[in-house]
């Protein structure tokens, strides 16, 4: 696997790569990871998972690309990615991320990458949240986009692994109602990094950096909700944002709306500890609809 990967640098960078060594390297439950060093000093870091899941490795290249290409936020640049036997790969620029910066300029940045528009939601091609399929196919009304290729999408899933009833139904209900959330406000389509929890940035010699992203054109507020589910993000880091570029009023209910794809996602891929998370959510934007 390793002589297969190394082939693959070599034929991307067009310089020979001989690998010295290779270790693991911290990161997330869904892929294995590990740092390849080769005998001339250059480190890659390099995810692998099996070879089903190349064209999940591809869309995230694609999204890292798309990102970088607006010049707003640093993010690890795509070098390669195939699969050999078993096991698909892709291939990163090596960025030492163990330093502090500025989360105020990350927050600045974000709302820069979020002034990168397209007349549509959705993007290019379908990606994954987590190992969770994600749907991007483009819609001109955010309304159907969300409630069928977010929420909807999601619920479903939720249906084939076991959610009680009561959660389905009120699901539903909910997104019958989803204009409710909406009156007096159409959100841009905003290239957003689309999974932008605490655990998806850093800094490298003091420049923000983002990383592991699910891209698409939607609402720039549902990048600012994740980044409020599980922590992670200073205060000043907001506080640069609203400033760079304030938030609509209706933001804080917004909100919870958001982060219940991101919840409903969990309880998807790991099961029955987020389900009474999703319940409360559910029921608290129910009871904002009236019902």
């Amino acid at each position: 696997m390793t002589a297969a990967i190394a082939a693959a640098i070599e034929r991307a960078t067009g310089r020979p790569f001989s690998p010295r060594a290779e270790h693991a390297a911290g990161g997330g439950c869904i892929n294995s990871v590990r740092i390849i060093e080769g005998r001339d000093g250059r480190r890659y870091f390099v995810k692998t998972n099996h070879a089903r899941r190349l064209p999940m490795f591809e869309a995230e290249a694609e999204g890292l690309e798309a990102i970088m290409a607006t010049g707003t936020l640093r993010v690890p640049r795509p070098i390669c990615s195939g699969a050999s036997g078993d096991e698909a790969w892709l291939v990163l620029e090596y960025l030492d991320m163990g330093g502090r910066g500025s989360a105020a300029e990350l927050g600045r940045r974000l709302a820069a990458l979020h002034r990168h528009t397209w007349d549509r939601y959705g993007w290019q091609r379908d990606n994954t949240i987590g190992s969770t399929p994600q749907v991007n196919t483009p819609c001109a009304d955010w309304i159907e986009f969300y409630h069928r290729q977010r929420l909807g999408f999601q619920y479903d899933l939720a249906a084939r692994h076991g959610a009680p009833r009561r959660l389905l139904e009120r699901g539903e209900r909910l997104m019958a109602g989803l204009a409710g959330f909406f009156t007096g406000y159409r959100p841009v389509p905003s290239l957003l990094h689309g999974d932008l929890w605490g655990g998806n940035y850093g800094f490298a010699h003091g420049e923000p950096v983002i990383f592991d992203p699910a891209v698409y054109y939607g609402d720039r507020e549902a990048d600012l909700a994740m980044t409020e589910l599980f922590g992670g993000f200073p205060a000043d880091f907001q506080a640069a944002y609203r400033e760079a570029w304030p938030l609509d009023a209706g933001y804080g209910v917004r909100r919870e709306l958001y982060n219940l794809y991101h919840v409903l996602n969990h309880f998807n891929l790991f099961g029955e500890g987020y389900l009474g998370q999703a319940e409360r959510m559910t029921e608290r934007l129910l009871a904002h609809l009236g019902g």
